[in-house]
């Protein structure tokens, strides 16, 4: 193997720590610590151990936080109602309401019911608008800590060529948007993309955000470059015995890392930052919303 690690599991222990500092001093400073309101509909069990992590990380960093479990069957008007209550409390920062939601649920129009002041999430019409036109708001957790994890191993990305796979509104869009920013030149790839392969090999950066595991093989990695691999996968694992599993990423991993100069693993390396992020957005929403002076993070 030839490229490097980007560790996502350090660098998110290191914005955690970052943001609980910074929510010490707004306490300190100010009286109140930035709150997280969490709701979750339903017993999707990933989601369920996802809230949970989100939970536990957001009492670490000092952040206060608060839980909303609704039942399977809570109706869209009684979610609307509830974002609405959240909107209107002056003790909530940020909301975040866990996605998949039930089939009788709209989840566009729960997310355009947020206030984008409070969408830490990030994924609201407005701020999608202002990320779009580099004009501030809250950006997405996912594209947030890929493109901190970028920047770990390289400052300056102006001028460089970027390919994002994936053209999602909550990971490809967003993702391009900031690398756009940083001035590189960016190419999406999607299911339509001809000649994908040889789309990949000119990007000195690549960051693949399909959902098809280890779809990106070594060969399309362009020799030296910076890839982020945001799939989480589960597949069949017949060597770990009957029924077994395996969490892989869109890109095959060992190959890609005799090619590419720094690689993310899967797991241990996007994933821990989306949930770092989202506390770092929070504060980011409490600093704006309330008028204090914002932390570095």
């Amino acid at each position: 193997m030839t490229a490097r690690i980007i560790d996502g599991t350090a660098a998110a222990e290191a914005l955690r720590n970052r943001v609980a500092e910074a929510a010490a001093a707004l306490s300190a400073r100010y009286g109140a610590a930035p709150g997280l309101a969490v709701v979750l509909v339903g017993e999707n069990p990933a989601s369920q151990v996802y809230v949970r992590s989100k939970i536990k990380h957001t009492a670490a960093a000092g952040l206060r936080s608060v839980e909303h479990l609704l039942p399977m069957e809570t109706s869209e008007a009684d979610l609307l109602a509830l974002v609405a209550q959240l909107n209107a409390d002056p003790e909530i920062d940020g909301i975040l309401v866990q996605l998949p939601l039930p089939v009788q649920i709209d989840a566009d129009k729960v997310i355009a019911a947020i206030d984008p002041a409070k969408d830490v999430d990030g994924f609201h019409p407005v701020n999608a608008g202002k990320l779009a036109t580099g004009t501030g708001g809250l950006v997405p957790c996912t594209p947030l800590g890929s493109l901190k994890l970028i920047k770990s191993v390289r400052e300056t990305l102006a001028g460089l060529d970027a390919v994002v796979i994936g053209r999602s509104n909550i990971v490809g869009k967003p993702m391009a948007a900031l690398l756009l920013a940083e001035s590189c030149t960016v190419t999406i790839a999607h299911s339509r993309t001809k000649d994908v392969e040889a789309v990949c090999r000119r990007a000195d950066i690549l960051v693949a955000a399909v959902g098809r595991p280890e779809m990106v093989r070594g060969d399309w990695i362009k020799p030296g470059a910076i890839v982020i691999d945001v799939g989480i996968n589960r597949v069949d694992a017949p060597e770990k015995g009957p029924g077994k599993t395996r969490l892989v990423g869109d890109v095959a991993f060992a190959e890609a890392a005799e090619v590419a100069g720094w690689i993310t693993p899967v797991p241990g390396g996007v994933g821990p930052m989306t949930i770092a992020c989202l506390l770092a957005n929070t504060v980011t929403a409490a600093c704006a919303r309330r008028g204090w002076t914002a932390p570095e993070l």
